[in-house]
């Protein structure tokens, strides 16, 4: 079975600096029937201005995850990390015990679009903890990449859940394939572009939460596609 929600439908945040696209509630926007899927709590499609961004504020027990899709995000936290995050990087920051931090906008000319992705940890009370990779366009390009796992493997960054996260960039007629092990469960956001996901269209923006479904096939529709994927308990 597959539910598609359509980009047109998440809720809608623009305070100036900051245009935000909600697929699940978040802040001021409440849907009783968007409340996540399983343990993927938010997933934000942020816009933000040159020179703007959130200033510094504190989270707990979240696994924090952001993609980047256009431009460059500068981090900073009560760890002690300084960073700046760019396209096809990957960041997840544990909240765990509690942490304060801050995403600016790191240019003051240019627009910074990213994905900020909530997920809830697989335990309360984890130690606070930060982690930063770099996934080149090669390996993204006709595959599926892990960038994100439970156990760190192929080089992904770890989750503190039982969840993995795969990107994928796809231009016209191209095809990746993604085994859907019995009982898992998968969530496809289209971040750019347009595929279809098992015959069913999609375009920017809109998701799709996938049960009971053997093989999740993924063709790309438009020119530099891209996509992410979550195999979720």
């Amino acid at each position: 079975m597959m539910i598609v929600r359509k980009g047109s439908e998440r809720g809608h945040t623009d305070i100036g600096w900051l245009d935000s696209r909600h697929t699940f509630s978040f802040g001021d926007y409440h849907d009783p029937e968007a409340m996540g899927f399983r343990t993927i709590r938010v997933i934000n499609d942020d816009r933000v201005a040159p020179g703007g961004g959130f200033p510094t504020h504190g989270h707990r027990d979240m696994e924090i995850v952001s993609y980047v899709l256009d431009g460059a995000l500068e981090h900073r936290d009560s760890l002690g990390t300084g960073s700046v995050i760019r396209p096809g990087d990957v960041q997840r920051m544990s909240a765990g015990t509690g942490v304060r931090h801050s995403e600016f906008n790191a240019s003051k000319k240019e627009g910074v679009r990213f994905l900020q992705i909530w997920i809830l940890p697989e335990r309360a009370g984890l130690p606070p903890g930060y982690e930063q990779k770099t996934f080149s366009p090669a390996e993204r390009q006709g595959r599926l990449r892990l960038v994100a796992s439970r156990d760190g493997r192929d080089g992904s960054v770890t989750v503190h859940q039982d969840a993995s996260l795969y990107v994928a960039t796809l231009n016209r007629g191209e095809q990746v394939a993604y085994p859907l092990p019995k009982g898992r469960f998968g969530w496809v956001q289209v971040a750019r572009g347009e595929l279809s996901l098992n015959g069913e269209a999609l375009t920017e923006g809109d998701g799709a939460a996938i049960t009971a479904v053997d093989t999740l096939a993924m063709v790309g529709q438009a020119p530099g596609s891209e996509l992410l994927l979550f195999d979720v308990a």
